[in-house]
Order: C-alpha cells, then structure tokens, then sequence
C-alpha cells in the first residue's frame, strides 16, 4: 500500500534533520576545544582577580575616603588633593625624565647589539646567553649590586674607578641630583635590555639576505644598509617595543627605590609610581594613592591610543 505524506512534513523532516547535524557539529566542536577552553578559563580568571578587579577596585576608592573603618564617597577631592601635592609635578617631570633618557639610552642599545650579535659568525649562541644573562637575575639583587659596587662614591667604585684610570673627573652618581637619573636609566637598561635584544633578533634573521645583497651592490655602506634595509624592515617590531617601553618606564619604580632610597638627593628620584607607594604605605592614605594610580592609568591609556592611531595611519 502507497504511503501518502503530508504537504510539508518532508520539508519539516528535512529543517530537523538539518538542525540535528548542525547541533551534532556544535557539541563535537565543543567537545575537540574543551582543553583550550579550560586553558582559557584559567587565564580569564587570572586577568579577573589579579587584573581587572584591583583596577576596578581602585578606581572606585579613588572617590573614596575610608576613616576608622567608614568609607564615604567624596567625588574628585581625592584628585584636587592628590594634585595640590608639591611633589607632583616633579614626580611627573622625573617620570618623563627617565622615559626620554630611556628611549636614548634603553631603546637603541639593545637594538645595536642585536645587529652586532647578527653579524657575528661565531659564537652567537654564548653571546646571547651572555646578553640574556641579567634578565635572569632577581632585579633586587642586580640593583643593589650597581649600588653597593659599580656607583659606589669613592674611587673603590667600578665606574668611578674607570674613569680615573681614563684621567676623567669621578662622580657622586646617586648622591648628585644631576647623575641620579641617568644612573638608574643604565642600570635599568643593563637588567631588561636581553629580551628585546632577542626580539630583534629574531626580526633581523627574518629579513631576506638578497635584500643587503642588493643594497651592496648599489655600493651602501654599512649605516646605509642599517638605514635603508634594517629599520624599514623592523619598523613593526621597532614600534611596537617602542610602545611597551614608554609604558613600561613611566611606571619606573624599583629603580629609584633601591639605588636612591625612594626620593633620591634633592627628590631627584621620585617618580609617579614611588608617589603612590609613599601615599599608600607611608601617609596610610590609599584613597590618595588610588586616585594618583587611576590620573597615571588614564595618562598612559591616552597616550597608547594616540601612539597606536598615528602609527596605523602611517603604516
């Protein structure tokens, strides 16, 4: 006997059958991503308690004041407060100090020593553990070690002892206002300045050997070639570590706590980021503290935006 189907049910089984499969793939996806899916949720609460919510938390208590265990919203007092503080203005001028003479200093040296390191043709590999070597080191320990040893005042120091074996006039180094900051931009630049060098690396073995094949032919010289071939083909790295270590000095803290006992001589050491430690654990006023860290994330946040919307514009 003929089975008569209804107007409509095949097209519906056919909708079902659809639906089934699709759902099928969805679960069998699902279930093929699981791991990285448990490896992402891993990482999101990380970022969500040790990242996201102290941010969010300060900049609540930034409009904040908390007396005797009561807390009262006071609106932008904290911010008046925090920016009538004498030394805020020179902690800001000391911060962008220390980022200039970073970008001189910290941002083109590992960038030379790459180069060096890429031209070399032996022993590459102990040259780059050599160069890694301090990044490794606690940097507690690599700071008190130019404190207590190469910026020693006395002629016993490392540095003041080469310069008088040079017959050129020693220095107080952290004891002078004028040699505070750019002693603590080379120690700084002597402790980090590994990784970079070794992402550089890695973008300079990447660029294509016809390419200073060719401009050698053409009869460059060697700050030709790093001119014309090198920087044009590593502007994406260059720019993009040029980014990280602007954000990374204007938030300089350990440097000056260490080598200069927080304000240095004459406060020439004190930063944004000390600024804050000393209103959160020296005035007991964490209000003010949050405040000063959100006026730092807002200046740092801008500054990115800008940096990274003329840059495209450029690429």
């Amino acid at each position: 006997m003929a089975t008569i189907t209804a107007p409509g049910t095949t097209e519906k089984l056919s909708r079902s059958t659809t639906a089934s499969r699709a759902s099928a793939r969805r679960g069998r996806k699902v279930r093929d991503n699981l791991t990285g899916h448990l490896f992402l949720l891993g990482a999101v609460l990380c970022f969500a308690l040790f990242t996201w919510y102290p941010m969010i938390r300060g900049i609540i208590m930034s409009f904040q004041k908390t007396k005797r265990g009561v807390t009262t919203w006071v609106g932008l007092d904290n911010y008046t407060r925090i920016v009538a503080d004498p030394s805020f203005w020179p902690a800001w001028r000391n911060t962008v100090y220390f980022t200039l003479l970073a970008l001189i200093i910290g941002y083109a040296v590992p960038f030379f020593v790459a180069i060096l390191l890429n031209e070399l043709r032996h022993a590459k590999g102990y040259l780059r553990v050599l160069v890694y070597l301090p990044v490794m080191l606690p940097p507690a320990s690599a700071l008190f070690l130019f404190k207590f040893y190469a910026y020693d005042p006395s002629d016993a120091g490392l540095f003041n002892a080469v310069l008088k074996a040079l017959h050129l006039p020693t220095s107080q180094w952290m004891q002078s206002p004028t040699a505070t900051m750019p002693a603590m931009v080379i120690a700084s630049t002597w402790m980090n300045m590994g990784g970079a060098v070794l992402i550089y690396l890695a973008s300079l073995q990447n660029i294509p050997g016809e390419l200073y094949e060719a401009a050698e032919l053409d009869g460059a010289g060697l700050w030709r070639r790093i001119w014309n071939v090198t920087i044009p083909q590593t502007k994406l790295i260059l720019g993009l570590l040029a980014m990280m270590q602007i954000v990374a000095t204007m938030q300089v803290f350990i440097e000056p706590l260490i080598l200069a006992n927080g304000a240095g001589t004459q406060d020439s050491a004190t930063t944004v980021a000390y600024l804050i430690y000393q209103h959160g654990f020296y005035q007991n006023d964490l209000n003010g503290a949050a405040a000063l860290g959100v006026i730092t994330l807002v200046a740092l946040a801008a500054f990115s935006a800008v940096y990274l919307r003329l840059t495209t514009k450029n690429d």
